[in-house]
């Protein structure tokens, strides 16, 4: 309610580390109201935060809510809700992935030409990093993708993906906590996430491909140039 109601008002809007990587008091309100409820009933537990712009200055209604819980680093759960769609993507280790109560299941495409490729632009716009990004972008199609977009949210793009309406989704730049909760989703809903180089996910790592089939997975990292950016843990 509160971030449907703030798409249709004015908003006040700070920069973090780039012109592009930006947050709305929105942000702020709804992220201090999650975590002051979970540390009233789990004060022992620690919390990665993240802002993430809900693209409300232009009132775009690409905006979800993403929570995902680890113990030992060893993803748990995660819940992302698709604020506008009033859409609530779940996941549990071992339990499956939901929308809506409603079971996900993943695309099982291999083959690249059939595939519906979606990304990220990332919050840094140097020359240097717009050419690698356009060019992987390049090496996709030229590989015979069926199509690569951009929608504006990598949770719900990932959650596209999730559901078997994407088939890949690839992005460096993407912070852990808008991949946690998502990876837990995807893997449960039969799906692959790993890191851009084809190994094991990092999750501080701010790069990962996430595919509904390992082959896919390995044919994109082998395709795609890295992005470098410095890991959450570092930051």
């Amino acid at each position: 309610q509160i971030i449907r109601k703030a798409l249709t008002e004015e908003k006040q809007v700070s920069t973090k580390t780039s012109a592009a990587d930006l947050v709305t008091e929105t942000d702020h309100f709804v992220e201090n109201l999650i975590i002051s409820v979970l540390k009233e009933k789990f004060p022992s537990h620690r919390f990665f935060i993240g802002t993430t712009l809900f693209l409300i200055f232009h009132r775009f209604p690409t905006v979800a809510v993403s929570i995902g819980f680890a113990v030992n680093k060893e993803l748990e759960f995660g819940v992302i809700y698709h604020c506008t769609e009033e859409r609530l993507y779940t996941g549990r280790r071992g339990q499956g992935a939901f929308c809506n109560d409603k079971r996900l299941q993943v695309s099982k495409e291999t083959d690249i030409s059939k595939a519906l490729i979606l990304t990220e632009i990332g919050p840094k716009r140097d020359p240097a990093t717009l050419k690698l990004f356009l060019g992987n972008i390049e090496r996709l199609l030229k590989a015979q993708a069926h199509g690569v977009r951009v929608i504006g949210s990598s949770t719900l793009a990932l959650c596209h993906l999730a559901s078997g309406a994407a088939d890949a989704y690839y992005q460096f730049g993407l912070h852990c906590w808008d991949l946690a909760a998502a990876t837990v989703i995807i893997r449960e809903a039969g799906g692959t996430v790993i890191d851009t180089s084809g190994g094991p996910l990092d999750l501080m790592s701010c790069r990962v491909i996430a595919a509904g089939t390992r082959e896919m997975a390995m044919f994109i990292a082998q395709e795609i140039q890295t992005i470098h950016y410095r890991r959450d843990d570092e930051n």
